[in-house]
């Protein structure tokens, strides 16, 4: 039985396609094999262990996905070192909040770029030793051990012969034993180091696999950051256990392109993606004038008749499986292309995805399931199931009892309360956080507000710490506001504002092309997309889209007035967590004159 992480990875070396990993490189796929990558794994590990890092120390990982990532972190297990994954998009406080606060000894950096932030930081980090660069030649700098990553490696295959003494190490690894911190994403203040260990993440591996149909040879394209739990677990370490070949997507900005040329099998990602993905076909229907949009939406009435059979996992029948192959020929067969065509299995977490999304992507014949979970429960908790899909909902819960209590839980004010192998260890040196989520019964207070019905469906309704209170007392859950607002064609983003106000307002960052489309159609005048949001105009016409989703709220949810904002909220811009969760406070502060002025009481 798999309860280690070094156990997963040498287990995972007698599966699947021969190529372990790819990346691109000068516009090709270059394939790493299994063989390939233990010998790279157990050369890491080695010249670390000569460089004097000893089991339990800390080793920073600031890198985009990039083989290099994959080889630290399995030497890391491999080692018993602490591996502390750190988002290459956090600015500096960020950055030197997460390595001063663990202690890291060593940080691994992908490029001069990221190692760049790390000289800016080092004389704040007094644990910090040593940085490591995967590319290009590091820097003379005076006081300061800056080495290549090439030149590590050539010091561990000086070591060859040692090679088999990485892996009898490895294997005395014990469940119990620390793997890494990974520090959450900060959306509510400083980010918490969560002690994640080798059984911990291992016990997740174990029912991913369980839930979810994945076979050795198939390919999956990995997009998301390996800092990020979700992809951490499942689409670096339950793919590779599989048997399943891992390629790197260059960026966020590549997926397109990606798709196309590694074709996968499987895809893993959070909401807004496949929300971008189905933006874009709204975006081509609405270029193609009336009768395409006709096509389009017989298309989709077609399409939830075929997504409710293919929930349960039923066949079709004959007059709709007639209905289908047209279907396919006009939308959805182009739909499959342009994800490379053989997409077998996609799962999304890390927030809610609207029921049209998921709708839209089983229509397509592409099964989208949806999960939930922490980075504090590594992170799964509840998954979709073939034949037992529920839109709305995020799954049944992937263990009914733990040490003969249930696995999942509700308080008396509907939080969802966790005990199970999954569970965090605590909060890296902070007893006080760690007391305050876990309870004397050794549950976690997850923080969301939730429902469970009687075949064990869980629905999420909202975070806790981020409902909103009106000046009237009304509390106000913003998540089922934003996700229906993020539904309508015209309206990429959206934040609902209002906590301590009279009313609920939203920011709301327009789909411009859609909106730029409708304004020629109008024949308003504007020279940039910032001039488009400030129109009058286009102000009336988001507010009137609103109105038609206030009526399915009660009056006192329903969103009054808002304000257009002329860009996307980012990672980059602080506004989005790396895993793109709004950063509510941050999203306040920085515009707080705009939020104001929904308020002003002047005529």
């Amino acid at each position: 039985m798999v309860e280690t992480i070094p156990q997963l990875f040498y287990a995972g070396l007698e599966r699947g396609d021969p190529a372990a990993l790819a990346h691109r490189v000068d516009g090709a796929w270059v394939p790493i094999s299994h063989v390939e990558l233990q010998a790279r794994v157990e050369r890491l590990a080695l010249a670390l262990e000569a460089r004097g890092i000893r089991p339990g120390d800390r080793v920073g990982i600031l890198s985009e996905n990039r083989p290099e990532w994959a080889v630290a972190d399995y030497a890391c297990a491999a080692s018993g070192i602490v591996s502390v994954p750190v988002y290459p998009t956090l600015n500096l406080p960020q950055t030197a909040h997460i390595l001063r606060h663990s202690d890291a000894r060593w940080i691994l950096c992908s490029t001069a770029d990221q190692l760049a932030k790390v000289l800016d930081l080092w004389p704040e980090l007094p644990a910090l030793e040593a940085a490591v660069l995967m590319s290009g030649d590091a820097p003379a700098t005076p006081g300061r051990t800056l080495l290549r990553w090439d030149d590590l490696m050539a010091e561990g295959a000086a070591l060859e012969a040692r090679r088999p003494e990485v892996r009898t190490r490895a294997m005395a690894i014990r469940p119990g034993d620390l793997l890494t911190l990974i520090y959450t994403s900060g959306t509510t203040g400083d980010p918490k180091g969560t002690m994640l260990s080798h059984g911990n993440v291992t016990a997740n591996v174990k029912h991913a696999l369980g839930a979810l149909e994945i076979r050795a040879g198939q390919r999956c394209l990995s997009i998301l950051p390996l800092s990020h739990i979700f992809e951490r677990m499942g689409g670096h370490y339950t793919m590779y256990h599989a048997g399943v070949s891992i390629h790197y997507g260059e960026s966020l900005q590549t997926i397109g392109r990606d798709l196309l040329e590694v074709r996968p099998e499987v895809l893993l990602a959070v909401p807004r993606i496949f929300e971008k993905l189905y933006g874009k076909v709204r975006e081509q229907v609405a270029a193609g004038g009336p009768v395409s949009q006709w096509v389009f939406h017989w298309v989709m009435v077609l399409g939830r008749r075929m997504a409710a059979h293919r929930y349960r996992d039923r066949p079709l029948p004959f007059l709709l499986n007639l209905g289908r192959i047209l279907a396919d020929l006009l939308v959805f067969g182009k739909v499959r292309s342009r994800l490379g065509g053989r997409l077998a299995l996609a799962a999304c977490g890390g927030a809610a995805i609207h029921p049209r999304i998921l709708e839209f992507f089983w229509a397509a014949g592409i099964p989208l399931y949806e999960g939930y979970g922490l980075t504090e429960t590594s992170p799964l908790l509840t998954i979709s199931r073939k034949g037992d899909m529920v839109p709305g909902s995020v799954g049944r819960p992937i263990l009914d009892r733990w040490e003969g209590l249930p696995f999942l839980k509700l308080a008396g004010d509907g939080e969802i309360l966790c005990h199970g192998p999954n569970v965090m260890q605590g909060y890296w040196n902070d007893e006080a956080a760690t007391r305050a989520v876990m309870d004397a019964e050794g549950y976690f207070h997850t923080g969301d507000i939730g429902e469970i019905d009687a075949a064990g469906h869980v629905r999420i309704t909202d975070r806790k710490k981020e409902i909103l209170c009106t000046s009237g007392g009304k509390n106000i859950a913003p998540q089922p506001l934003e996700n229906a607002l993020r539904a309508d064609k015209y309206i990429e983003q959206a934040v609902v504002v209002g906590e301590g106000r009279n009313f609920i307002s939203a920011l709301v960052v327009p789909d411009f092309g859609v909106l730029r489309r409708w304004a020629a159609h109008k024949k308003l005048t504007f020279a940039s997309d910032a001039d488009l949001a400030a129109l009058p105009e286009a102000n009336a016409k988001i507010m009137a889209r609103i109105e038609r989703i206030n009526a399915r709220f009660s009056n006192y949810e329903r969103i009054r007035k808002v304000a257009l904002l002329d860009r996307e909220l980012t990672p980059d811009s602080g506004l989005l967590t790396p895993s793109l969760k709004v950063r509510r406070r941050a999203v306040n502060e920085a515009f707080a004159a705009r939020i104001d002025a929904l308020y002003d009481p002047a005529p």
